[in-house]
């Protein structure tokens, strides 16, 4: 597969550049992408945004179904709330970063990745685990798994204005212009900013049935009137030193549909939210081996719940939160094997809300994180120990307990034969995850006494690419690994009303992931790119030997998923076919009679073709999703779309 990139898009590049003493300004990398997946000492997936249009991914959501190993929570329709597991972690234990640095949530600890446009993304990436890229924040290390986001960085080869413009419909009152414009005010300094809304009514049909009666029914109370902006700046300050610059904001006003009832679709409740935040990131690769990077940023999210159906408004809730953050990255290379890197970071998490049992909570956290690195020609080992210290209070009433730990880590990948494209990859990750402000303080539900969750994870695997004709390859990973988690949090009723967090779960989880990837060109004009991953997971509450529900798989949790791709590129339209499924689901860990979802497989089809155009390049695209009408629920009442279309003009110079 040939990925162009600008190297600084990647972290990992960056990093080899600095261990080797090299500044690799304005260099056009190819294959870099896939050697990385390759030679990583854990496993690394990345998705470019050829490689996306290439096989038909449609939005964010789609490309995470791509990557082996990811469950995706899916409440349905355009701007439904999506959020990312993996390997049966649970959305809390997964990061998610936006060019290099991690959005948050104190609130509920999960990342919506809905919010993101696919349309600025460069790539999509996750790592599981430690790979070798070592030149991290410590929060970046502070995760079991971390997924990042990277956007489009402006172009590089003049000072002329470049723009973007494109509109898509689709099915169920779906409408999205974008814009993009991004330009080079000289050598050293370079501007871009995008703009993107979507409307969509999302008054999709499905079919309810109850016993023996069946019914066609639609959505309602889902229109979704959301827009995001965001600008950013690079400015190469010397040969060796640039600063990246970036601002977003994101606002959603929303109809939340609710759980599909017999009887009624009744329902008036609504959802506002609100996001911005502005970061800043320092970078300059010194002599003598010494690199630094200095990471800044601020944060502000609102969210404003209301139910017209409910009396007296009572369960009406807003809730604003805060965030600053500092990190910083200091990187010696003294040689070109050897590399070592000590980061330092410093988050203050504040939270109020409109409730009258508001505690304001607030939290100063510290991590710091100590890593060495040891790569030649057939070797490459890191270790790494972070220490995290969070350190909790309330302006009203009693504070979450403080809680600190050492979490180590270590791993290495081997190329047994040098005139060959495999590696055997080893791993292991020990870290622990702080409670949300939801799980210590929510009114009925939180505890103040919740002791956080210890994951271990280990991983074992082996990655080998063959290369052969003209640019033609075949790829192939494996990887089993093994994960538990201890004093696992969940939630207990005292009665129907008053729920509570405690601290008696263990699960452990034993699993494989397969990708292979084909790509065949058989001249300059036809080629084939076809991608198949599969995962299996056995993720089970091991918590209780004498409770009925002991060695159930965990909630939400399929056991099998998996995907393919096939996309064709010729002359007259590049089409691409895609499908993905998983098997059956619980929506508890008791799995009570009537609480099965049934698994699914969703097919789809796009057909496009790019041709220059004046002094640009004119896209049209089609997207057949669901081909088959598939009814199916990710979340449990929540039934997805079934078939629809959704179609695109873009043009670019």
């Amino acid at each position: 597969m040939a990925f162009v990139a600008d190297v600084s898009a990647y972290a990992q590049l960056r990093n080899d550049s600095v261990a080797e003493g090299r500044t690799l300004e304005g260099v056009v990398v190819t294959e870099a992408a896939s050697r990385n997946t390759l030679s990583g000492t854990a496993p690394l997936r990345i998705l470019d945004n050829e490689t996306m249009l290439r096989l038909g991914v449609t939005d964010i959501a789609d490309a995470l179904h791509r990557i082996p190993g990811i469950t995706l929570r899916d409440y349905g329709g355009a701007g439904g709330m999506k959020t990312v597991s993996v390997r049966g972690f649970g959305a809390r234990h997964t990061g998610v970063s936006y060019d290099g640095i991690a959005l948050s949530d104190c609130q509920t600890g999960e990342i919506d990745v809905s919010r993101y446009s696919l349309d600025n993304a460069a790539d999509i990436s996750l790592v599981v685990g430690d790979n070798e890229d070592i030149f991290i924040p410590a929060r970046s290390a502070s995760y079991a798994a971390m997924l990042s986001v990277n956007t489009i960085s402006p172009p590089t080869g003049d000072l002329a204005p470049h723009v973007t413009a494109q509109v898509k419909l689709g099915s169920f009152g779906y409408a999205s212009p974008f814009v993009r414009y991004s330009q080079n005010f000289s050598e050293k300094f370079s501007f871009s900013a995008s703009g993107e809304y979507v409307y969509a009514e999302n008054d999709y049909p499905f079919t309810l049935r109850n016993l023996n009666t069946t019914t066609r029914e639609r959505r309602t109370n889902s229109m979704m009137n959301s827009a995001h902006g965001e600008a950013g700046f690079i400015w190469r300050t010397s040969g060796n030193s640039r600063i990246d610059g970036k601002i977003y904001y994101y606002d959603n006003d929303r109809q939340l549909p609710g759980q599909v009832r017999y009887y009624t679709d009744i329902s008036g409740e609504t959802l506002h939210d609100r996001n911005a935040f502005a970061q800043m990131q320092y970078r300059t690769w010194g002599r003598h081996g010494l690199s630094l990077k200095v990471n800044a940023k601020f944060n502000w999210a609102a969210s404003e719940y209301k139910d017209a159906t409910y009396n007296g408004g009572i369960k009406d809730a807003s809730y604003w939160q805060r965030e600053a953050y500092a990190s910083a990255c200091l990187l010696y290379a003294p040689t070109a094997t050897w590399a070592f890197d000590y980061s330092a970071d410093y988050i203050f998490n504040n939270l109020n809300s409109s409730l009258d049992t508001d505690t304001k909570p607030y939290r100063h956290s510290v991590l710091q994180s100590a890593t060495a690195r040891y790569k030649n020609r057939k070797l490459t080992a890191t270790a790494r120990l972070l220490h995290s210290a969070y350190l909790n209070g309330a302006k009203r009433g009693e504070s979450s307990r403080d809680m600190s730990r050492l979490s180590p880590s270590v791993s290495l990948s081997f190329r047994p034969l040098h005139e060959a494209d495999w590696y055997l990859r080893l791993s292991y990750k020990n870290i622990f995850r702080a409670p949300t402000f939801n799980e210590s303080y929510f009114y009925h539900y939180g505890s103040a006494d919740l002791k956080p969750e210890i994951t271990d994870q280990v991983n074992i695997g082996t990655t080998w690419r063959h290369g052969y004709a003209k640019s033609s390859y075949f790829s192939l990973s494996v990887d089993g690994y093994a994960n538990k988690v201890k004093d696992k949090i969940v939630a207990v009723p005292y009665n129907m009303f008053v729920w509570t967090n405690i601290n008696v779960g263990k699960v452990i989880g034993y699993g494989i992931e397969a990708e292979a990837t084909l790509e065949h060109k058989f001249n300059n004009k036809y080629s084939i790119l076809a991608t198949a991953n599969y995962a299996w997971l056995s993720s089970r509450n091991r918590t209780n030997e004498s409770s009925p529900y002991y060695g159930n798989q965990i909630a939400y949790t399929p056991e099998h998923q998996g995907s393919m791709a096939v996309g064709f590129e010729n002359p007259i339209a590049n089409i691409s076919v895609h499908g993905y499924g998983m098997s059956h689901r619980y929506t508890n860990n008791e799995h009570y009679a009537g609480t099965r979802i049934d698994g699914y497989v969703e097919v789809g089809a796009t057909a496009y073709r790019t041709w220059k155009l004046w002094k640009g390049e004119m896209e049209i695209r089609i997207d057949i999703k669901n081909l088959l009408d598939k009814q199916y629920e990710i979340v449990s009442h929540y039934p997805m779309p079934g078939r629809s279309w959704q179609a695109s003009v873009k043009y670019k110079f």
